[in-house]
């Protein structure tokens, strides 16, 4: 049995709106760069070697470098609606740890409602705590995720260093159209 581990996480995001909801999807996908892809939903781990990349004007959003049909592991946050005037909002959230080897984690979360700012920090802490509870950093988790971050940034846990980040779409919906939104950490 062959294992295959990802070297890269490539963050990526996109919207699309239609009469059909179908091709909404489908338009969302496109302009996320990863409609030629076969997609294929994954649980949320990061590898513990795998570098963490954006759409830049390098790859200018076309994964050229990854072959139309690909099978392709993928943690995908989607959102949508046909409510005229609905705000809807798709996030991926990711941690992973800097001062010792091993696995981060990826969070998806789909919204109705919440800001690009509010989707993409709730995103953004579920992955930072979720890494926080397998290195056995204790918080609370009634404190907000920016006073959390402040401290865990800050250093004051020098067990705890880390990174993370985010990317979110948002929309609104358009009258006679459905609108999806979709956020993906593409795994190659």
């Amino acid at each position: 049995m062959a294992i295959y581990t990802p070297k890269e996480v490539y963050l990526t995001k996109g919207k699309g709106f239609h009469k059909e909801k179908l091709v909404s999807f489908e338009l969302a996908l496109r302009d996320a760069g990863i409609a030629h892809l076969n997609i294929v939903t994954v649980s949320s781990i990061k590898p513990a070697n795998a570098k963490v990349i954006r759409p830049s004007s390098k790859w200018n959003k076309d994964f050229g470098f990854i072959e139309a049909g690909a099978v392709v592991p993928t943690v995908l946050a989607r959102q949508d609606t046909n409510i005229n005037g609905t705000l809807v909002a798709s996030a991926i959230g990711i941690a992973w740890p800097l001062s010792c080897p091993g696995h981060g984690y990826l969070s998806e979360h789909h919204a109705l409602g919440q800001t690009e700012k509010e989707a993409g920090d709730y995103a953004e802490d579920l992955a930072v705590q979720m890494l926080a509870t397998t290195m056995g950093v204790e918080f609370d988790p009634e404190t907000s995720w920016d006073e959390r971050k402040k401290v865990f940034k800050a250093g004051k846990k020098r067990e705890w260093h880390f990174d993370s980040t985010s990317i979110v779409q948002s929309a609104k919906c358009i009258k006679g159209k459905w609108v999806t939104v979709v956020s993906a950490a593409v795994m190659c």
